[in-house]
């Protein structure tokens, strides 16, 4: 922001004593721009090794393995995981859901969350650290970086230096790699609501349909941009997470802590030194913990909000610890109260079992298995009945009451079924004689029947609408045992 009045300018006065400008091209010399925003500063993490590490690419195997390669996998003669969302099926394996199916995936949220509670309210950020598509993403991303542009100090030094031809193709290849693996990412995703071999026939005649090339391209971009450029700032300025996971921690939940009454006061030192004798800690300041975290801040300097609990400057303090001949663990998971007691991990874990860890673990407990039964007990086809909407009722031959409806029989299972249609509710009440209704494999089918109620028992039941019942029942064929379901309606009788 720039200002040239010497009132308002943050700058220091000049003195009284000396003379005044003779016009004010002196003032405005002296005047500066000052910006109110500081650029972000790229962070390099240096590439460690250890335990932890070891098990963040676990996980990232484990994670894309089933992203990228589930579209893949052929169930009953089909894609095993689809949601068609043109015909409204949803597959997973040998369920078929309908939209009706809606309270499944309100479930399986529910269920997500509550775990996510749990693991927080034990471990802190397991997810962040371990799972979260941001961090698999971004640990992918680096990797291609340093294949291409070589370790912490090499990109340092290749990002400061001038524009060659060397640094043209390290930094043109990375690029090209993290393009094509975004774009990947985009078609994997789209192969989840289009058949995946249909969309790759497509693929290669680029004859994708509207909707098709805006989620690749979405999709492919978020990925690209988000791991390969914004990185820790989604997880600290853009993720929810890091701001209210303080409600979920306690004294007791397992985080990575600096041990400070064991590492200060902190400084280098030769591998044979007697840090007591130089009045000195563990920690040598070598800074590793620091290089080594992908959102760039101390752990010294205690809990933050953008740690992810990658556990990076665990590993990378271990290994100093042994290369000093020091023990293990001045960066370690611990409690706040096992820090401050000196407990064991044996204590802490006991600890592990807290009220509010037992509450979570019963209600996840709890909907898991309703979750469960309620699969387990689902219809194997479902029935909707709908009144005619153009006649509530009218007198056919014989003064005959008849009033239409229409039902849809949807099919959720993998083979043709075949079913019948009854009708219950009033003395009399009855059906014109139907041969069984075919649903191909899940499918929806609509039919429309006429219920019939003749005059006498008309007059008995007396003008209104009156409570009846739809049973349709599933015909044994195939192996398909026989299911019956029943659905309420009215039959209205005029005046």
């Amino acid at each position: 922001m720039e200002d040239s009045s010497n009132a308002a300018s943050p700058l220091p006065s000049a003195p009284a004593a000396g003379p005044a400008p003779a016009s004010g091209s002196a003032a405005n010399a002296a005047a500066k721009t000052v910006s109110l925003y500081e650029k972000t500063k790229k962070i390099y993490p240096k590439a460690v090794s250890g335990l932890f590490i070891r098990w963040r690419w676990i996980l990232v195997w484990v994670t894309q393995i089933v992203f990228y390669g589930l579209p893949w996998l052929t169930w009953n003669d089909r894609q095993a995981v689809l949601f068609d969302l043109g015909s409204r099926r949803f597959y997973i394996f040998d369920l078929v859901l309908y939209p009706q199916d809606f309270i499944y995936l309100t479930a399986i949220l529910i269920i997500s969350a509550y775990a996510l509670f749990l693991f927080t309210a034990v471990a802190g950020r397991l997810w962040c650290g371990y799972a979260c598509p941001q961090t698999v993403y971004t640990e992918i991303f680096l990797w291609f970086e340093h294949r291409f542009e070589g370790d912490r100090a090499k990109r340092m030094k290749l990002d400061a230096g001038p524009w060659t031809a060397d640094k043209w193709l390290r930094k043109s290849g990375k690029q090209l790699a993290w393009i094509l693996f975004s774009l990947w990412t985009g078609f994997t995703l789209v192969g989840y609501f289009t058949p995946i071999h249909t969309l790759t026939a497509e693929a290669m005649t680029l004859g994708f349909g509207p909707w098709e090339w805006f989620w690749v391209l979405f999709y492919g971009f978020a990925t690209y941009g988000n791991a390969g450029y914004m990185r820790e700032q989604v997880c600290k300025y853009m993720c929810p997470y890091a701001r209210f996971q303080s409600a979920m921690f306690d004294k007791d939940t397992l985080i990575i802590t600096y041990d400070a009454e064991r590492g200060e006061p902190r400084g280098s030192r030769s591998k044979k030194a007697d840090p007591t004798a130089l009045g000195l800690g563990a920690c040598v300041d070598c800074n590793l913990c620091v290089q080594v975290c992908p959102t760039g801040i101390d752990i010294r300097k205690g809990l933050q909000y953008e740690c992810i609990g990658c556990a990076a400057c665990i590993d990378v303090c271990d290994s100093v610890m042994d290369k000093m001949g020091y023990a293990r663990g001045l960066v370690r998971y611990t409690t706040q109260n096992g820090l401050d007691g000196r407990w064991t991990r044996a204590q802490m874990w006991r600890r592990a079992l807290r009220p509010r860890v037992l509450i979570y673990t019963v209600i996840l407990i709890v909907i898991v298995v309703a979750l469960g039964v309620s699969i387990a007990m689902r219809s194997p086809f479902k029935v909707d009945v709908v009144r005619d909407r153009a006649s509530l009722a009218r007198i056919v031959d014989d003064g005959v009451i008849e009033n239409v409806y229409r039902l849809q029989i949807m099919n959720a299972t993998e083979t043709t079924q075949s079913y019948r249609v009854a009708v219950e509710g009033l003395p009399g009440l009855s059906l014109p004689v139907t041969a069984p209704v075919q649903v191909a494999s899940a499918e929806a089918r609509w039919i429309t029947v006429a219920v019939q109620l003749p005059p006498e028992s008309a007059s008995r039941a007396g003008s209104g609408a009156h409570t009846i019942h739809f049973d349709i029942q599933r015909v044994e064929s195939g192996g398909a045992a026989p299911a019956t379901l029943r659905e309420k309606s009215t039959f209205v009788i005029p005046r």
